[in-house]
């Protein structure tokens, strides 16, 4: 905790103004370069005073768009205060985001003084930036009273200002950017993004807010879900700098005890972290030494994989279920074993990330099976059924368990189960703690869940939402912890959903004006694939990394790569309830 407070401090401290990109270029080699904590900055510029003459709406109005700009503590905003409130003023560390357009009303009720105005803030929710910097997806309306007071020059001001900032989405974009700040998967050597947003100006402080990110920790939302090498005593020694030799120095301290294998997960970790907002190389230190001994300059090139769990194989090119069999999406054929011979009546099929396994939802006798084992054998029963089973998603094994990993079904839109392999062959099932996703709702029925493949999130559709949930794990049972519903406004009636990166789903509704979409994991933007070819209501989807997009309609099967490409016919489309399914 005290490694979090004294990291988000150091972010909160080099929070200055803005550009206008919403996507700030990687800077040159020699660019990013930072002022030493022990220099002198540079005199901070002149702040203009507001508009002569506003009423009281347009001063509130100015200063919702002067918000947005938190250099020189806020200077800008702080011109819109009187006296009093510019002196004493502390914003929080967070701040709220709304959509574009906003309305400023004189409250019904004003006080009887004729220098003393009460102007309501009226807007739509869109999100907050939270103190650990990641966005939280919110929705509904909101109104907020601003107190102002016309001083001795006829100038209206505000005073007794609220402690929490509210600004648009356009400013919001404007002026920070997103960058993925890396952590590992808890039990396993994978890289997991988490989506944060720093101020982009000026942009040569970029790579120290990304390492001051890092050095605070996870985001609460995944708090608990990923694993930090660098550990609680780091820290850095000096200012994160850029010399004039387009190298980017990383001064770590804290560190020196770690092993060496830990010490390759922390240098991971900072330069993939890095490459989003530079170009350089980047020097790692510990304590002014190299921290891994025989390399002190490094590149992402230069990292080893750290994705492999986390994404199938080229060679897997993906599978479907058509007429009660699994067909290969390669050539149309049924793949080898019961499950393509019809030895079962396949209702919806996963396989495996790594492509060894496969898991079956059967149906005999008007109920539903789980069947699972080894890809093109005799899947085994498990003792899971029920009168509903959503289609089933895979986590890898354990590296060095013995076992062929776990899924995950939803049985009769209530309860999250997790089926295991044991080491001695047969399956075990475990009722995973979803309460927190069952209380967005009053009966609120999960139809769909699927697994990122780093196995640190699951996204569901809940009441025909969206959602996202870490996962969390203890020594025994496992949690859906923090759901968050992504864009609750403009997406209704989800059918399915899929991860076509670590932090970005692809999802289908049933509307015929927004059948496909794109969201981010944390849900700050949507959009919208071609309509073109598509026939709604589309029944199901499939994505992954470097992979088309598959979706199903009653004509067949279509595939695109980019949201803006007109949707074309897979080359072994079935017309019918055919079910797409990359691994995962």
């Amino acid at each position: 905790m005290r490694k979090r407070l004294r990291a988000i401090g150091a972010l909160l401290a080099c929070l200055t103004v803005l550009g206008a990109s919403a996507c700030a270029t990687v800077p040159e080699e020699s660019q990013a370069r930072v002022i030493s904590s022990g220099g002198m900055a540079p005199p901070a510029p002149s702040v203009p005073e507001p508009d002569k003459d506003l009423d009281a709406l347009g001063v509130v109005r100015q200063f919702v768009a002067a918000s947005a700009q938190p250099n020189n503590d806020n200077a800008r905003a702080r011109v819109y205060f009187d006296p009093p409130a510019k002196a004493t003023w502390r914003p929080d560390r967070g701040l709220t985001v709304m959509e574009e357009k906003f309305d400023t009303v004189y409250a019904p009720e004003q006080p009887a003084d004729p220098n003393r105005r009460i102007v309501l803030l009226r807007g739509t929710n869109v999100g907050k930036l939270g103190p650990d910097s990641a966005f939280i997806p919110l929705s509904g309306g909101f109104e907020k009273s601003v107190q102002l007071v016309r001083q001795p020059d006829g100038q209206w001001r505000i005073v007794s200002p609220a402690s929490d900032l509210v600004i648009t989405e356009p400013d919001f974009t404007r002026n920070y950017f997103r960058v993925p700040v890396y952590f590992f998967s808890t039990d396993r050597n994978a890289l997991v993004p988490d989506l944060r947003y720093v101020v982009q100006k000026p942009q040569s402080g970029l790579p120290g807010r990304v390492v001051d990110l890092l050095l605070a920790g996870p985001s609460d939302f995944l708090d608990g879900a990923v694993n930090n090498p660098l550990g609680e005593q780091a820290a850095i020694e000096q200012n994160v700098i850029g010399g004039p030799d387009g190298v980017v120095t990383v001064p770590l301290t804290g560190v020196a005890g770690q092993s060496d294998e830990q010490k390759r997960l922390i240098a991971a970790q900072v330069v993939k972290s890095l490459q989003s907002v530079t170009s350089s190389r980047i020097k790692l230190l510990s304590d002014g030494a190299s921290l891994v001994p025989g390399r002190e300059d490094w590149r992402a090139s230069d990292l080893p994989s750290y994705e492999t769990d986390a994404s199938p194989s080229s060679s897997l090119p993906g599978l479907m279920v058509s007429g009660g069999r699994v067909r290969s999406l390669n050539d149309g054929g049924p793949i080898p074993g019961p499950a393509g011979s019809r030895g079962y009546d396949v209702v919806t099929a996963a396989q495996s990330v790594d492509g060894k396994q496969l898991a079956v939802i059967e149906r005999e006798n008007g109920r539903l099976w789980l069947r699972a084992g080894e890809f093109g054998h005799e899947l085994a029963r498990t003792e899971l059924s029920g009168d509903r089973l959503s289609r089933p998603t895979w986590r890898p094994a354990l590296p060095g368990s013995g076992s062929g990993g776990e899924l995950w079904t939803v049985v009769d839109g209530s309860q999250v189960v997790r089926v295991l392999r044991t080491p001695q062959g047969t399956w075990a099932s475990q009722v995973v703690n979803a309460d927190l996703v069952r209380s967005l709702g009053a009966g609120a029925d999960i139809s769909a869940i699927r697994l990122s493949r780093d196995g640190t999130r699951a996204a569901l559709v809940v009441a025909g939402n969206l959602v996202v949930a870490a996962v969390v794990r203890n020594a025994d049972s496992v949690s859906l912890r923090a759901p968050r519903v992504l864009q609750a406004e403009r997406l209704r009636n989800v059918k399915d959903v899929d991860w076509a990166s670590q932090d970005s789903l692809v999802a289908i509704t049933d509307s015929r004006s927004l059948p496909v979409v794109r969201v981010p994991v944390d849900g700050l933007r949507l959009d919208q694939f071609n309509l073109s070819n598509l026939t709604p209501p589309l029944h199901a989807i499939t994505a992954a990394p470097s992979r088309p997009v598959v979706v199903a309609d009653a004509e067949g099967l279509w595939t695109a790569s980019e949201v803006g490409e007109v949707w074309s016919p897979h080359d072994h489309s079935v017309p019918g309830d055919s079910i797409p399914f990359y691994p995962g």
